[in-house]
């Protein structure tokens, strides 16, 4: 079987997983929203710090999504003993990761829209730069997915995975924070040549971080 296929089949595995059981949709979407929400509230009495706030509240939203999403893709394994079952499978270490990854982003991109509908209506925000806002949005969500996944297998044995995983993921997607606020910001600004440096380097970072998730997926969970 070759690497895309096993991607493929652990990828779809978990989507179905997702879908069957609605956890996304009923736990982590109005998670987010709440978040969105309550961020509105703390910043009205300011109403011109909204739009300007509206990309870091956006990110820390997704951020905060991003753990429930990890900690729910490794946590079901744990439960059920799957975990045993992707040793022994004979699927690739990489193609376990990129297969986990992606159905975590595929989570986050549908999240992003449900979200990025919330500020733009909560926060008053102009929608600009749309092209930039996609591959920012894109690069970071993978990211931030690939990321996750390689610490939720670091945390995914340990009992006390819902607290490790966010303390081990945030100081590691800080860059990933930084660079998708920073785009954002610009893009919105209607400044698009102030945003793809900071575009680039989320592409740069969700490169090398998959390609270091591929080399060591493999390793860590056999050790996990």
């Amino acid at each position: 079987m070759s690497f895309l296929r096993e991607a493929a089949l652990v990828a779809g595995k978990d989507l179905r997983i997702e879908r069957r059981s609605r956890v996304a949709l009923q736990q982590i979407v109005p998670f987010a929203a709440i978040v969105v929400l309550l961020l509105a509230f703390a910043l009205d009495s300011d109403s011109t710090m909204l739009p300007r706030a509206a990309p870091g509240l956006f990110w820390a939203a997704i951020f905060l999504a991003t753990v429930l999403a990890v900690g729910r893709s490794f946590g079901v394994e744990e439960a059920n003993r799957a975990r045993d079952g992707l040793r022994m499978s004979g699927l690739d270490g990489g193609s376990i990761f990129v297969g986990k990854a992606v159905a975590v982003a595929v989570e986050l991109f549908l999240l992003e829209v449900v979200v990025g509908i919330a500020v733009v209506v909560l926060y008053d925000v102009t929608v600009r730069g749309v092209l930039v806002l996609v591959c920012a949005a894109f690069a970071a969500t993978i990211a931030l997915a690939a990321t996750g996944t390689v610490y939720g297998v670091l945390a995914g044995g340990l009992r006390a995975r819902e607290t490790l995983v966010p303390l081990l993921v945030l100081p590691a997607v800080m860059p990933v924070m930084l660079g998708a606020t920073r785009a954002f910001q610009a893009a919105l600004d209607n400044a698009p040549g102030d945003a793809w440096p900071w575009v680039q380097l989320l592409a740069v970072f969700a490169v090398l971080v998959c390609a270091a998730g591929v080399v060591a997926f493999g390793p860590l969970l056999e050790e996990t």
